[in-house]
Protein backbone atom coordinates (compact mmCIF):
# COMPACT_ATOMS: atom_id res chain seq x y z
CA UNK A 1 0.00 0.00 0.00
CA UNK A 2 0.97 3.71 -0.93
CA UNK A 3 0.65 6.44 1.23
CA UNK A 4 -0.32 9.84 -0.30
CA UNK A 5 -0.76 13.55 1.19
CA UNK A 6 -3.17 15.52 0.09
CA UNK A 7 -3.02 19.15 0.20
CA UNK A 8 -6.03 21.52 0.55
CA UNK A 9 -6.69 24.61 1.13
CA UNK A 10 -9.35 26.55 -0.79
CA UNK A 11 -13.19 25.76 -1.66
CA UNK A 12 -11.94 24.73 -5.18
CA UNK A 13 -9.27 22.09 -3.96
CA UNK A 14 -11.86 20.36 -1.62
CA UNK A 15 -13.97 20.25 -4.12
CA UNK A 16 -12.03 18.60 -6.69
CA UNK A 17 -10.33 16.35 -3.83
CA UNK A 18 -13.88 14.65 -3.60
CA UNK A 19 -13.24 13.08 -6.70
CA UNK A 20 -10.40 11.72 -6.10
CA UNK A 21 -11.24 10.25 -2.34
CA UNK A 22 -14.24 8.59 -3.61
CA UNK A 23 -12.23 6.82 -6.45
CA UNK A 24 -9.95 5.52 -3.63
CA UNK A 25 -12.93 4.94 -1.49
CA UNK A 26 -14.99 3.10 -4.24
CA UNK A 27 -11.78 1.35 -6.22
CA UNK A 28 -8.60 1.80 -4.50
CA UNK A 29 -9.33 1.14 -0.50
CA UNK A 30 -6.60 -1.72 -0.20
CA UNK A 31 -3.83 0.08 -2.14
CA UNK A 32 -3.85 3.71 -1.45
CA UNK A 33 -3.72 5.20 2.13
CA UNK A 34 -5.09 8.88 1.84
CA UNK A 35 -3.76 11.35 4.61
CA UNK A 36 -5.62 14.52 4.02
CA UNK A 37 -3.91 18.04 5.12
CA UNK A 38 -6.17 21.49 5.20
CA UNK A 39 -4.17 24.23 5.25
CA UNK A 40 -6.85 26.76 6.68
CA UNK A 41 -6.25 29.32 3.91
CA UNK A 42 -9.97 29.56 3.73
CA UNK A 43 -11.00 29.31 7.66
CA UNK A 44 -14.18 30.49 7.07
CA UNK A 45 -16.78 27.36 8.12
CA UNK A 46 -18.96 28.20 5.64
CA UNK A 47 -16.47 28.23 2.98
CA UNK A 48 -14.70 24.54 3.90
CA UNK A 49 -15.96 22.44 6.84
CA UNK A 50 -19.75 22.59 4.74
CA UNK A 51 -17.98 21.29 1.89
CA UNK A 52 -16.67 18.50 3.61
CA UNK A 53 -19.62 17.81 5.20
CA UNK A 54 -21.89 17.79 2.13
CA UNK A 55 -19.68 16.38 -0.55
CA UNK A 56 -18.53 12.99 2.00
CA UNK A 57 -14.67 13.98 1.89
CA UNK A 58 -12.92 12.36 4.93
CA UNK A 59 -12.55 14.93 8.06
CA UNK A 60 -8.72 16.44 7.39
CA UNK A 61 -5.85 14.49 9.48
CA UNK A 62 -4.60 17.79 10.04
CA UNK A 63 -5.31 21.16 9.83
CA UNK A 64 -2.52 24.20 10.01
CA UNK A 65 -4.96 27.12 10.44
CA UNK A 66 -2.91 29.32 8.37
CA UNK A 67 -5.80 32.13 7.62
CA UNK A 68 -5.36 35.28 5.33
CA UNK A 69 -2.31 37.31 5.25
CA UNK A 70 0.18 38.50 2.27
CA UNK A 71 1.19 36.10 0.16
CA UNK A 72 4.59 35.62 1.70
CA UNK A 73 3.67 35.03 5.25
CA UNK A 74 0.98 33.01 4.34
CA UNK A 75 2.71 30.47 2.24
CA UNK A 76 6.13 30.48 4.33
CA UNK A 77 3.56 29.17 7.46
CA UNK A 78 1.82 26.79 5.22
CA UNK A 79 5.75 25.67 4.20
CA UNK A 80 6.44 25.23 7.47
CA UNK A 81 3.56 23.42 8.74
CA UNK A 82 3.27 20.90 5.50
CA UNK A 83 7.13 20.18 5.74
CA UNK A 84 6.70 18.83 9.63
CA UNK A 85 3.62 16.64 8.35
CA UNK A 86 5.49 15.34 5.44
CA UNK A 87 8.67 14.14 7.70
CA UNK A 88 6.19 12.72 10.25
CA UNK A 89 3.94 10.79 7.96
CA UNK A 90 6.76 10.10 5.10
CA UNK A 91 4.44 9.61 2.80
CA UNK A 92 5.01 8.11 -0.96
CA UNK A 93 4.25 11.16 -2.62
CA UNK A 94 1.91 14.19 -2.04
CA UNK A 95 -0.73 15.40 -4.35
CA UNK A 96 -1.50 18.86 -4.96
CA UNK A 97 -4.44 20.41 -6.83
CA UNK A 98 -4.97 23.90 -8.66
CA UNK A 99 -2.68 26.89 -8.32
CA UNK A 100 -3.38 28.22 -4.86
CA UNK A 101 -0.83 29.73 -2.16
CA UNK A 102 -1.53 25.90 -0.43
CA UNK A 103 -0.82 24.22 -3.93
CA UNK A 104 2.87 26.51 -4.41
CA UNK A 105 3.79 25.90 -0.47
CA UNK A 106 3.04 21.84 -0.90
CA UNK A 107 5.26 22.05 -4.37
CA UNK A 108 8.17 23.92 -2.16
CA UNK A 109 7.94 21.63 0.77
CA UNK A 110 7.89 18.01 -0.81
CA UNK A 111 10.23 19.28 -3.31
CA UNK A 112 13.16 20.54 -0.96
CA UNK A 113 13.08 17.22 0.85
CA UNK A 114 12.74 14.88 -2.19
CA UNK A 115 8.83 13.65 -2.21
CA UNK A 116 7.63 13.11 -5.21
CA UNK A 117 4.74 15.73 -6.20
CA UNK A 118 1.73 14.92 -8.28
CA UNK A 119 -0.02 17.90 -9.89
CA UNK A 120 -3.60 17.82 -10.72
CA UNK A 121 -4.59 20.26 -13.31
CA UNK A 122 -1.04 20.60 -14.82
CA UNK A 123 -0.39 22.45 -17.42
CA UNK A 124 -3.20 25.52 -17.44
CA UNK A 125 -1.80 28.64 -18.73
CA UNK A 126 -3.60 31.90 -18.77
CA UNK A 127 -0.44 33.65 -19.85
CA UNK A 128 -0.84 36.98 -16.96
CA UNK A 129 1.90 36.31 -14.61
CA UNK A 130 0.55 39.70 -12.81
CA UNK A 131 -2.10 36.57 -11.20
CA UNK A 132 -0.35 35.23 -8.16
CA UNK A 133 -2.25 31.90 -9.57
CA UNK A 134 -0.25 31.73 -12.88
CA UNK A 135 3.19 31.69 -10.61
CA UNK A 136 2.06 29.17 -7.94
CA UNK A 137 0.76 26.39 -11.41
CA UNK A 138 4.29 26.96 -13.08
CA UNK A 139 6.23 26.97 -10.07
CA UNK A 140 4.21 23.62 -8.97
CA UNK A 141 4.53 22.02 -12.70
CA UNK A 142 8.21 22.71 -12.75
CA UNK A 143 8.92 20.70 -9.73
CA UNK A 144 6.25 18.05 -10.11
CA UNK A 145 6.68 14.17 -10.84
CA UNK A 146 3.46 12.91 -12.25
CA UNK A 147 1.75 16.03 -14.40
CA UNK A 148 -2.26 15.42 -14.78
CA UNK A 149 -3.75 17.99 -17.66
CA UNK A 150 -7.36 17.94 -17.79
CA UNK A 151 -7.26 19.35 -21.38
CA UNK A 152 -5.29 19.20 -24.45
CA UNK A 153 -4.63 22.42 -24.41
CA UNK A 154 -3.07 22.11 -21.28
CA UNK A 155 -1.00 18.69 -22.20
CA UNK A 156 0.21 21.38 -24.92
CA UNK A 157 1.26 24.18 -22.66
CA UNK A 158 3.78 21.73 -20.88
CA UNK A 159 5.31 20.73 -24.00
CA UNK A 160 6.24 23.88 -25.15
CA UNK A 161 7.85 24.62 -21.25
CA UNK A 162 10.52 21.13 -22.44
CA UNK A 163 8.42 18.99 -20.84
CA UNK A 164 8.79 15.71 -23.14
CA UNK A 165 6.16 13.11 -23.80
CA UNK A 166 8.22 10.31 -24.47
CA UNK A 167 10.32 10.03 -20.74
CA UNK A 168 10.91 6.42 -19.30
CA UNK A 169 10.42 5.20 -15.68
CA UNK A 170 11.70 5.38 -13.08
CA UNK A 171 9.98 9.07 -12.88
CA UNK A 172 11.14 11.93 -11.26
CA UNK A 173 11.36 16.08 -10.90
CA UNK A 174 13.63 15.39 -13.64
CA UNK A 175 12.36 13.28 -15.23
CA UNK A 176 8.33 13.82 -15.25
CA UNK A 177 5.60 12.31 -16.91
CA UNK A 178 2.70 14.39 -18.64
CA UNK A 179 -0.92 13.34 -19.24
CA UNK A 180 -4.20 14.41 -20.47
CA UNK A 181 -6.44 12.71 -18.44
CA UNK A 182 -9.34 14.62 -18.70
CA UNK A 183 -10.83 16.71 -15.59
CA UNK A 184 -11.87 15.87 -12.14
CA UNK A 185 -13.97 18.58 -11.60
CA UNK A 186 -15.93 16.60 -14.59
CA UNK A 187 -16.05 13.65 -12.65
CA UNK A 188 -17.43 15.41 -9.53
CA UNK A 189 -20.17 17.24 -11.72
CA UNK A 190 -21.42 13.97 -13.64
CA UNK A 191 -21.70 12.92 -9.97
CA UNK A 192 -23.00 15.29 -8.52
CA UNK A 193 -25.67 16.79 -10.65
CA UNK A 194 -28.37 14.54 -9.68
CA UNK A 195 -27.52 14.60 -6.19
CA UNK A 196 -28.03 18.15 -5.83
CA UNK A 197 -31.31 18.52 -7.71
CA UNK A 198 -32.80 16.21 -4.78
CA UNK A 199 -30.96 17.37 -1.72
CA UNK A 200 -30.73 21.06 -2.33
CA UNK A 201 -33.74 23.57 -2.54
CA UNK A 202 -31.92 26.72 -3.21
CA UNK A 203 -34.39 27.39 -6.58
CA UNK A 204 -37.14 26.97 -4.54
CA UNK A 205 -35.85 29.19 -1.40
CA UNK A 206 -35.24 31.60 -3.89
CA UNK A 207 -38.05 31.72 -6.00
CA UNK A 208 -36.14 30.57 -9.28
CA UNK A 209 -37.93 28.52 -12.59
CA UNK A 210 -35.26 26.67 -14.75
CA UNK A 211 -33.86 28.71 -17.66
CA UNK A 212 -35.68 31.60 -15.80
CA UNK A 213 -32.23 33.39 -14.59
CA UNK A 214 -28.49 34.06 -15.17
CA UNK A 215 -26.18 32.98 -12.41
CA UNK A 216 -23.51 35.74 -11.78
CA UNK A 217 -20.45 34.82 -10.06
CA UNK A 218 -17.44 38.05 -8.90
CA UNK A 219 -14.66 37.74 -6.63
CA UNK A 220 -11.59 37.63 -8.13
CA UNK A 221 -9.28 40.74 -5.81
CA UNK A 222 -8.92 42.57 -9.24
CA UNK A 223 -12.51 42.84 -9.52
CA UNK A 224 -13.79 43.45 -6.20
CA UNK A 225 -11.05 45.74 -4.68
CA UNK A 226 -10.39 48.42 -8.02
CA UNK A 227 -13.55 50.56 -8.20
CA UNK A 228 -13.87 51.08 -11.52
CA UNK A 229 -13.63 47.55 -12.56
CA UNK A 230 -16.74 46.98 -10.08
CA UNK A 231 -18.69 49.73 -11.29
CA UNK A 232 -18.19 48.76 -14.56
CA UNK A 233 -19.52 44.70 -13.86
CA UNK A 234 -22.30 46.22 -11.81
CA UNK A 235 -23.59 48.81 -13.84
CA UNK A 236 -22.74 46.01 -17.10
CA UNK A 237 -25.29 43.57 -14.54
CA UNK A 238 -27.74 46.35 -13.96
CA UNK A 239 -28.15 47.06 -17.33
CA UNK A 240 -29.16 43.82 -18.68
CA UNK A 241 -31.45 42.79 -15.69
CA UNK A 242 -32.70 46.14 -15.91
CA UNK A 243 -33.23 46.37 -20.25
CA UNK A 244 -33.99 42.60 -20.57
CA UNK A 245 -36.24 42.24 -17.36
CA UNK A 246 -33.83 39.33 -16.82
CA UNK A 247 -33.32 38.51 -13.14
CA UNK A 248 -29.23 38.06 -12.46
CA UNK A 249 -28.81 35.56 -9.35
CA UNK A 250 -25.84 37.12 -7.50
CA UNK A 251 -24.64 34.70 -4.78
CA UNK A 252 -21.79 37.16 -3.06
CA UNK A 253 -18.52 36.30 -1.00
CA UNK A 254 -18.64 37.96 2.09
CA UNK A 255 -15.87 39.67 1.38
CA UNK A 256 -17.41 41.26 -1.87
CA UNK A 257 -20.38 42.28 -0.28
CA UNK A 258 -18.87 44.20 2.40
CA UNK A 259 -16.56 46.15 -0.54
CA UNK A 260 -19.80 46.68 -2.36
CA UNK A 261 -20.79 49.91 -0.78
CA UNK A 262 -17.15 50.90 -0.34
CA UNK A 263 -16.12 50.81 -3.58
CA UNK A 264 -19.28 50.97 -5.53
CA UNK A 265 -20.85 54.71 -7.11
CA UNK A 266 -23.42 55.49 -4.13
CA UNK A 267 -26.24 55.89 -7.54
CA UNK A 268 -25.20 52.81 -8.93
CA UNK A 269 -25.13 51.03 -5.45
CA UNK A 270 -28.59 52.05 -4.68
CA UNK A 271 -29.74 51.67 -8.42
CA UNK A 272 -28.56 47.40 -7.80
CA UNK A 273 -29.92 47.53 -4.26
CA UNK A 274 -33.18 48.96 -5.44
CA UNK A 275 -33.57 46.44 -8.58
CA UNK A 276 -35.88 43.22 -7.92
CA UNK A 277 -34.14 41.71 -11.12
CA UNK A 278 -30.89 41.33 -9.20
CA UNK A 279 -30.68 38.70 -6.17
CA UNK A 280 -28.22 38.66 -4.43
CA UNK A 281 -28.07 35.98 -2.30
CA UNK A 282 -25.30 34.39 0.77
CA UNK A 283 -22.80 32.60 -0.50
CA UNK A 284 -23.95 28.71 -1.59
CA UNK A 285 -22.60 25.59 -1.42
CA UNK A 286 -21.18 23.55 -3.80
CA UNK A 287 -24.27 21.40 -4.40
CA UNK A 288 -26.52 24.69 -4.52
CA UNK A 289 -24.25 26.21 -7.05
CA UNK A 290 -24.45 22.71 -8.92
CA UNK A 291 -28.26 23.27 -8.89
CA UNK A 292 -27.78 27.05 -10.16
CA UNK A 293 -25.53 26.23 -12.90
CA UNK A 294 -27.56 23.55 -14.31
CA UNK A 295 -30.49 25.88 -14.13
CA UNK A 296 -29.64 29.06 -14.89
CA UNK A 297 -29.89 30.44 -18.85
CA UNK A 298 -26.44 31.70 -18.68
CA UNK A 299 -23.55 32.30 -16.36
CA UNK A 300 -21.62 35.14 -16.02
CA UNK A 301 -18.39 34.94 -13.55
CA UNK A 302 -15.10 35.53 -13.17
CA UNK A 303 -14.52 31.82 -11.78
CA UNK A 304 -11.97 29.62 -13.52
CA UNK A 305 -14.16 26.64 -12.30
CA UNK A 306 -17.57 28.12 -12.76
CA UNK A 307 -16.63 28.59 -16.11
CA UNK A 308 -15.80 25.02 -16.64
CA UNK A 309 -19.35 24.13 -14.98
CA UNK A 310 -21.32 26.15 -16.98
CA UNK A 311 -19.83 24.59 -20.29
CA UNK A 312 -20.29 20.84 -18.29
CA UNK A 313 -24.31 21.97 -18.15
CA UNK A 314 -24.12 23.15 -21.78
CA UNK A 315 -24.83 26.73 -20.31
CA UNK A 316 -23.36 29.80 -22.35
CA UNK A 317 -20.52 31.70 -20.18
CA UNK A 318 -19.47 35.51 -19.98
CA UNK A 319 -16.02 35.69 -18.52
CA UNK A 320 -15.32 38.57 -16.82
CA UNK A 321 -11.27 38.37 -17.12
CA UNK A 322 -8.67 39.03 -19.69
CA UNK A 323 -7.88 36.25 -20.08
CA UNK A 324 -8.87 32.50 -19.29
CA UNK A 325 -7.27 29.19 -18.75
CA UNK A 326 -9.42 27.60 -20.62
CA UNK A 327 -9.46 28.47 -24.07
CA UNK A 328 -11.00 25.67 -25.34
CA UNK A 329 -14.23 27.13 -23.92
CA UNK A 330 -13.62 30.31 -26.07
CA UNK A 331 -12.01 28.67 -29.42
CA UNK A 332 -15.91 26.32 -29.47
CA UNK A 333 -17.94 29.19 -28.93
CA UNK A 334 -19.65 28.72 -25.56
CA UNK A 335 -18.10 31.47 -23.81
CA UNK A 336 -16.29 35.18 -24.50
CA UNK A 337 -13.81 36.90 -22.91
CA UNK A 338 -15.48 40.43 -21.74
CA UNK A 339 -13.10 41.75 -18.84
CA UNK A 340 -14.43 44.33 -16.53
CA UNK A 341 -15.78 45.57 -19.82
CA UNK A 342 -19.66 47.07 -19.97
CA UNK A 343 -19.71 47.38 -23.46
CA UNK A 344 -18.35 44.22 -24.05
CA UNK A 345 -20.46 42.20 -21.64
CA UNK A 346 -23.72 43.22 -22.62
CA UNK A 347 -22.29 42.43 -26.28
CA UNK A 348 -21.87 39.31 -25.38
CA UNK A 349 -25.16 38.71 -23.36
CA UNK A 350 -27.16 40.09 -26.41
CA UNK A 351 -24.91 37.17 -28.69
CA UNK A 352 -25.80 34.56 -26.32
CA UNK A 353 -29.41 35.09 -25.48
CA UNK A 354 -30.19 35.10 -29.33
CA UNK A 355 -27.64 32.62 -30.38
CA UNK A 356 -29.80 29.40 -31.89
CA UNK A 357 -27.03 26.42 -31.20
CA UNK A 358 -23.90 26.64 -29.32
CA UNK A 359 -21.32 24.00 -29.47
CA UNK A 360 -19.97 21.70 -26.18
CA UNK A 361 -17.75 19.28 -27.62
CA UNK A 362 -16.57 16.79 -25.22
CA UNK A 363 -13.12 17.95 -24.04
CA UNK A 364 -12.93 17.14 -20.26
CA UNK A 365 -12.94 13.30 -20.85
CA UNK A 366 -15.31 10.44 -19.97
CA UNK A 367 -15.89 11.31 -15.65
CA UNK A 368 -13.53 9.02 -15.06
CA UNK A 369 -10.54 11.13 -14.54
CA UNK A 370 -9.92 10.37 -10.85
CA UNK A 371 -9.66 6.72 -11.65
CA UNK A 372 -7.06 7.04 -14.01
CA UNK A 373 -5.19 8.93 -12.05
CA UNK A 374 -4.97 6.35 -8.88
CA UNK A 375 -3.67 3.77 -11.54
CA UNK A 376 -1.03 5.77 -12.71
CA UNK A 377 0.04 6.69 -9.31
CA UNK A 378 0.05 3.38 -8.49
CA UNK A 379 1.99 2.46 -11.43
CA UNK A 380 4.80 4.57 -10.88
CA UNK A 381 4.77 6.01 -6.98
CA UNK A 382 6.94 3.22 -4.57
Amino acid sequence: MIKLLTIIGARPQIIKAAALSRAIKNKFQKAIQEVIVHTGQHYDENMSQVFFDELQIPSPDYNLNTGSGSHGKQTASMITGIEEILLKEKPNAIVLYGDTNSTLAGAIAASKIQVPVIHIEAGLRSYNKSMPEEINRIMCDHVSTLLFSPTKAGYENLLKEGFKSNNHAPYSFDNPKIYHCGDVMYDNSLHFSEVAEEKTTVLKHNNLKAGGFILATIHRNNNTDEPLRLNALFRALNAIATENKTKIVLPLHPRTAKLLPVNLDPELYTQVQANGYIQIIPPVSFLEIIALEKNASMVITDSGGVQKEAFFFQKPCIILRSETEWVELVECGSARITDADEIKIKEAYKHFSSAKSLNFPRLFGDGRAAEFICGEVLKYIN
